[in-house]
């Protein structure tokens, strides 16, 4: 993909991976419109990087609908739809389901109502493509948040179905699945912290991953080599992630669940 002068939207922009993608974005030339729920942060780091600000819920499909409304009026077209908003909440079983809802709201159905909304417009072009930020998570797995681990799967297996139904009509779809990065999702973890990478590395990844067409795009060479392990003995694979899940989080390096001691 070209994206010097591609039009491009990024959610959850005011700050982590978000906002290092609308930044590299703008650096590759590319006319960004960035957005994100907080509106007061948003329009901040947008006017830093120099891209316009829409505010949006992307938790609502009515939020969705009126950023896509709001781009194809001012910029006239989307070439490239960056569903980058997530969250993490909740632990196991006693999360309410509140936090499932929201889980699933943002983290899976925003990419539905993403591509919804633009897929038409895109199409009748001939070509757009879909950047959605899924998670290292969505291949293997997250042992402290099941919502998390739940919707990233969803996630995946949505960008999946993209690609198989419209990757013959000019659509790109490629999915992002970086692991831990330092992000204000692990500012309250210090050993999270310690293995993660920053935004601006994902940001890379990415990039280089759209200029080729890619559609897994990943951030860690231990990320593939540990779904590869997933599946050649899912029983094993299972078996040592239920024994890294009884360690600590300084044991696990940050307690998620693919270091590379998860490949065999």
């Amino acid at each position: 993909m070209d994206l010097n002068q591609a039009v491009a939207v990024v959610t959850g922009s005011a700050s982590g991976i978000g906002r290092a993608l609308a930044a590299r974005l703008v650096q590759e030339g590319a006319i960004v419109v960035a957005s994100d729920r907080n509106a007061e942060a948003g329009a901040r780091e947008a006017a830093a990087i120099g891209a316009r600000f829409v505010q949006a819920d992307v938790g609502q499909e009515a939020g969705v609908k009126a950023l896509i409304d709001d781009v194809l009026a001012h910029e006239g077209h989307v070439d490239l739809l960056c569903s980058n908003a997530g969250l993490a909440v909740g632990n196991g079983l006693e999360a309410d389901d509140a936090l499932w809802d929201v889980s699933w709201r943002v983290n899976v159905l925003s990419h539905v109502w993403g591509a919804r909304h633009v897929l038409p417009h895109m199409l009748s072009r001939g070509s757009g493509t879909l950047l959605q930020t899924v998670s290292a998570a969505g291949l293997l797995t997250e042992v402290h948040s099941a919502p998390y681990a739940v919707t990233k799967h969803e996630a995946l297996a949505f960008a999946e179905w993209l690609a198989i139904t419209y990757g013959e009509r000019g659509i790109g779809v490629a999915a992002l699945c970086p692991e831990w990065v330092q992000t204000p999702l692990i500012a309250g973890a210090p050993h999270l912290q310690a293995g993660a990478i920053t935004p601006e590395e994902v940001a890379e990844a990415a990039v280089a991953g759209l200029r080729s067409g890619q559609f897994l795009i990943t951030t860690h060479p231990m990320t593939v080599r540990a779904f590869q392990a997933r599946a050649n003995s899912h029983d094993r694979w299972l078996g040592r992630v239920r024994d890294l899940s009884r360690q600590s989080n300084e044991q696990l390096a940050g307690g998620h669940a693919f270091p590379d001691s998860l490949e065999g």
